[in-house]
């Protein structure tokens, strides 16, 4: 009987493969990105509900902005305004 993989055992496999380690590599920062603003979000207490109420939008703008499957990239004015109600401010390293 076989172990069945594990995720991290696949993406080890996988980013062996020079094309898909260098797609993985460039979605790495918007994937970091969308990380960090769910875990402050959290951090703050706050729902999808809540945080598009202080943003005054719709949960799913909420839930498409925080989302990794998306292919559109907020503006750097929407980060900022999320950053903004939640406390923090955008920096750019």
């Amino acid at each position: 009987m076989s172990k069945r993989p594990t995720m991290k055992n696949f993406r080890e496999r996988a980013l062996q493969n020079p094309e898909v380690k260098a797609e993985y590599d460039a979605l790495a920062p918007a994937f970091e990105i969308k990380r960090q603003m769910i875990a402050m979000r959290k951090a703050a207490g706050l729902t999808q509900e809540q945080m598009a109420e202080l943003l005054g939008t719709k949960k799913s703008n909420i839930s498409r902005l925080e989302s990794v499957n998306t292919e559109n990239s907020p503006k750097p004015s929407t980060l900022e305004d999320y950053a903004r109600v939640l406390g923090y401010t955008v920096q750019v390293a």
